[in-house]
């Protein structure tokens, strides 16, 4: 079983992610969005933690990484609009998880080098799909 994290979770995809998350037999244990219309995670994951506040989503993910948990997320799952894909991106990879986003994964190509550069530096990946 893998542990997820999702960014984007009142998101038109976020749903999708969550189901496959459950059917796939895995765990989503935190999720953040800035909306706290997310009633479909309880449906899904009522023990998972949601944050409205990215700091605190960024706190409590660092604190499961950092304590060795069972709950550090092996993968996080970006549901955000498409500008904030670059930066969650980053965040995600220095946060110790693989990494799986919609496309386009950036805006602007150029940021797609420091990005291999992160998955160089941290040994994990990012995983884009199609909607």
């Amino acid at each position: 079983m893998k542990n997820f994290a999702l960014i984007g979770a009142a998101g038109y995809i976020a749903p999708r992610h969550m189901a496959a998350i459950k059917a796939t037999g895995n765990r989503l244990v935190a999720a953040y969005d800035p909306f706290d219309s997310v009633g479909i995670i309880d449906s899904h994951f009522p023990d998972a933690y949601f944050f409205t506040e990215f700091e605190r989503f960024d706190r409590h993910v660092d604190k499961l990484r950092r304590s060795a948990s069972d709950e550090a997320p092996d993968f996080i799952s970006i549901c955000s609009p498409n500008y904030l894909h670059d930066s969650h991106i980053r965040f995600a990879l220095r946060s110790g998880a693989n990494v799986i986003c919609e496309k386009p994964l950036v805006v602007n190509p150029w940021n797609l080098d420091a990005i291999a550069e992160i998955e160089r530096e941290t040994g994990n990946r990012v995983n884009s799909i199609l909607q």
